[in-house]
């Protein structure tokens, strides 16, 4: 098998040949790591990568395979981890100076996880600076470049993880999702990727940004996310807010299918700008998932929509206060964006903040009485294609010195919420650049949207469609 293709190759096709001994888990590293040192210098997916330690563990790998050892649903695979979540073997440096070499004593729960089931972690994947925005750059690891052209946004903050997924650098990325940083990289580099629900992937230290940040899969097909999320879930001590049942049987009900479904539509949610483009591959891939699906798709204009930018925008400055500490030292070397958001975050008073949080608990109890009335509700995932990696928002979009957020609508509406929510492929710009349709479905019926998301997928099937990366 030659390393494009062996780069591409689900996970759930690998893991059987792994333990069938068809492959070696040596064989798969070495590939993988030849085909990253030769396309990173490109694409710079990966802040820290460590191909001697990842070599080390495949052999480990094959020795228990050779010996009849105890082999975990994803032995001797790789994954990469988003530079966000503790590892003790790679520093968390977040994507900012000010973290440069920090080292964590121990893995983060999920990663622990991944480990136990026989995953080997190659290395963490690049973020924007604490994830604060949907580009992909940070003022440490530079631009990470979209595969499919050079120099454009790959989404953001799990930037590194989707760039790597669209680029081959094997099948099982991990990334995390405060306001759409799973759904928005996955949109631009043309992968499927899963938000679960708030509590499903339990995260340590957890987060302070009012339980909006969600951990999870981003991978090229729905099956290989099905997969992560059957090893990543589950109750753990070290997250407060992580939920008592272990995950559903993801694998075996992932074809279940969605007939009959009652399911909603929203191109705007009453009040986003979408590109012409954008909303047209989206209609079009909606009109047909509901044709091959079997369900009837019913347009809407949910009537909470239109609450959610004031919300996410007070929010959004305020929770990025908790770095205001590092200004006098450090501003010169963070992202001016990042800077202006915390300024402008540190207006807002005690008595503004707790008045913000009563109308976003009433925003949320709306939300989830929409969903008494829908299975699942369907929208763009982002409102443009990729745009110029150095910019902050595309040239015709509204310019703002940190407000990111206008082009991205459709997200963090369902990280408030704690609603599931998923993107799969919906198609192509003319110019060969990716689209996401959303999936959101009830809170706690991950395994919902796994289902649609793989029967989109049986209707629109995407994992053949391969970046170039010729530049």
């Amino acid at each position: 098998m030659n390393e494009e293709d062996l780069g591409f190759l689900p996970a759930t096709e690998l893991a059987p040949m792994i333990r069938q001994k068809k492959i070696s888990p040596v064989e798969v590293m070495a590939t993988i790591i030849k085909r990253i040192e030769r396309l990173e210098p490109k694409i710079n997916a990966m802040a820290a990568f460590g191909p001697e330690l990842a070599m080390q563990h495949a052999r480990r790998a094959e020795e228990a395979l050779m010996k009849g050892g105890n082999i975990g649903p994803l032995h001797g695979l790789p994954v990469t981890i988003k530079d966000l979540a503790w590892t003790i073997d790679f520093p968390t440096e977040s994507g900012s100076h000010t973290a440069k070499g920090f080292q964590a004593k121990i893995d983060n729960p999920f990663v622990a996880r991944l480990r136990e089931a026989g995953g080997i972690v190659i290395g963490k994947t690049t973020t924007s600076e604490f994830g604060w925005t949907g580009v992909s750059r940070s003022p440490l690891t530079g631009i990470t470049h979209n595969p499919w052209k050079k120099g454009y946004n790959a989404g953001a903050s799990s930037a590194g993880a989707g760039a790597a997924s669209a680029a081959g650098y094997s099948a099982l990325h991990q990334g995390s999702d405060g306001a759409g940083s799973i759904r928005m990289p996955a949109h631009f580099c043309g992968l499927f990727g899963l938000k679960p629900t708030h509590g499903r992937v339990p995260n340590h230290p957890v987060g302070a940004g009012d339980y909006t940040s969600h951990s999870g899969p981003m991978t090229r097909t729905v099956a290989d996310g099905a997969l992560m999320m059957s090893v990543m879930s589950g109750p753990h001590p070290l997250d407060h807010t992580s939920q008592e049942a272990w995950p559903a049987d993801y694998m075996g009900r992932l074809n279940d299918g969605v007939k009959g479904k009652r399911v909603a539509f929203s191109m705007d949610l009453g009040h986003a700008r979408v590109d012409p483009e954008v909303a047209d591959l989206v209609r079009k891939a909606a009109d047909n998932f509901a044709a091959n699906g079997g369900f009837n798709l019913i347009d809407v204009k949910p009537a909470w929509g239109p609450v959610g930018p004031t919300l996410i925008r007070d929010f959004w400055a305020a929770h990025m206060t908790r770095s205001a500490a590092l200004l006098p030292k450090w501003e010169h070397q963070m992202d001016p964006g990042l800077v202006a958001c915390i300024k402008d975050g540190g207006q807002v008073t005690m008595a503004q903040y707790q008045d913000m949080r009563m109308r976003k608990m009433a925003y949320i109890a709306d939300i989830h009485m929409f969903f008494e009335d829908w299975d699942f509700l369907i929208t763009p995932t982002v409102s443009v294609a990729a745009f110029p990696a150095e910019k902050l928002m595309p040239d015709h979009w509204p310019q703002h010195p940190w407000d990111w957020i206008s082009w991205a609508e459709f997200s963090y509406p369902f990280n408030m919420s704690w609603n599931p929510a998923a993107t799969v492929p919906a198609g192509f710009t003319k110019n060969g650049l990716p689209v996401g349709l959303q999936i959101v479905g009830r809170r706690f019926d991950d395994l919902g949207v796994l289902q649609a998301a793989r029967a989109f997928e049986r209707a629109l099937p995407w994992a053949q469609h391969r970046p170039a990366v010729e530049w």
